[in-house]
């Protein structure tokens, strides 16, 4: 008999020993209560719960739904919000959803310090998300989102300090203005755009008159150049010519006046040219009058050559013999 009920007491024992047993994963932690007690916190591994003691569990929300889990977990974690209705500052209702990402720091402050830590960081961001987005106009919540997850975050983290939880981020996942509002938008965006496209379409029209205008001038300046170079070289070419031709004149002259000095002419040749010359001044239609300057030179050389030709007349009539001196 005895020896049948050390059996039960060990069968027993071995029992209470295995179902004692709970082995708890990486980066989770059990709090275990004596008694209804706080004992101790059962980290990862191999962990001994004794019958006269209890892991107390948290309350999570997950998808949507709360639910209870006796194992916390030190990740970070992530939790959605649907939409929540807000006003802005400039009166304008909408709709706006949000996912906040936090950790729990302190196990202990989180089930000890708040009876349900999911429903009031649910309920914490629904207030602190009116608050924020009633001080912002309408264009404020639409453009400023990062203003607005760093004035949520701030306020949450220090809300849930004492809760022993750390909140990481704040996003706004989704704003909704009302049908009106982005009907409204929608055709100031379009407005806009075709505004952009005039300016641009302006800024391109000047951009080409500016060029154009530029390359008229340039074009102009380069005519001018080169009609400037044009003259500049007519000008030497001309004054080139009249040198030479000076050169020429005066290089004729100094062969005349050359052939005239080595061939001695006589008073008699002397008129017979200036003869000739006045008589090629004389050809033409105008009545002209030339006054000779030395006058009594010419009827001296004049008398000359009549007397040359008399003297050749005189031969010719002699039959080419010289009259007797």
């Amino acid at each position: 008999m005895g020896s049948i009920v050390f059996v039960v007491l060990a069968v027993v024992a071995a029992f209470l020993v295995i179902s004692s047993v709970k082995i708890v994963p990486q980066a989770q932690v059990l709090v275990v209560e004596r008694l209804g007690r706080y004992n101790r916190l059962a980290t990862s591994g191999l962990n001994i719960i004794w019958p006269w003691e209890k892991a107390r569990p948290i309350v999570l929300k997950r998808d949507g739904r709360l639910y209870a889990s006796t194992l916390v977990d030190l990740r970070e974690q992530v939790m959605g919000f649907e939409k929540i209705p807000v006003i802005t500052h400039d009166n304008v209702g909408m709709e706006v959803g949000s996912v906040i990402y936090y950790q729990v720091i302190d196990p202990v402050k989180a089930l000890y310090e708040i009876e349900s830590l999911a429903l009031a960081i649910e309920q914490l961001i629904m207030t602190n998300l009116r608050n924020v987005m009633g001080g912002l106009s309408l264009d404020e919540t639409l453009t400023a989102r990062e203003t607005v997850s760093n004035k949520l975050r701030l306020v949450l983290d220090t809300a849930t300090e004492k809760w022993g939880v750390k909140v990481t981020r704040v996003e706004l996942r989704e704003i909704e203005p009302p049908i009106s509002i982005r009907n409204a938008m929608a055709l100031q965006m379009t407005a806009e755009r075709e505004r952009r496209a005039e300016v641009t379409k302006a800024e391109g029209d000047k951009s080409a008159a500016i060029l154009q205008a530029e390359g008229e001038k340039q074009s102009a300046v380069l005519r001018a150049e080169g009609e400037r170079d044009a003259a500049v070289a007519r000008a030497e070419g001309a004054k080139k010519a009249k040198i030479l031709e000076a050169e020429a004149t005066a290089e004729q002259t100094r062969l005349v006046y050359d052939a005239i000095h080595a061939g001695k002419p006589d008073a008699a040749l002397i008129a017979i040219k200036y003869l000739e010359m006045m008589k090629e001044l004389g050809q033409g239609t105008a009545n002209k009058v030339f006054i000779p300057y030395q006058t009594l030179d010419t009827l001296g050389a004049l008398s000359a050559v009549s007397e040359v030709l008399n003297r050749a007349g005189g031969t010719r009539q002699t039959g080419g013999e010289s009259p007797p001196r």
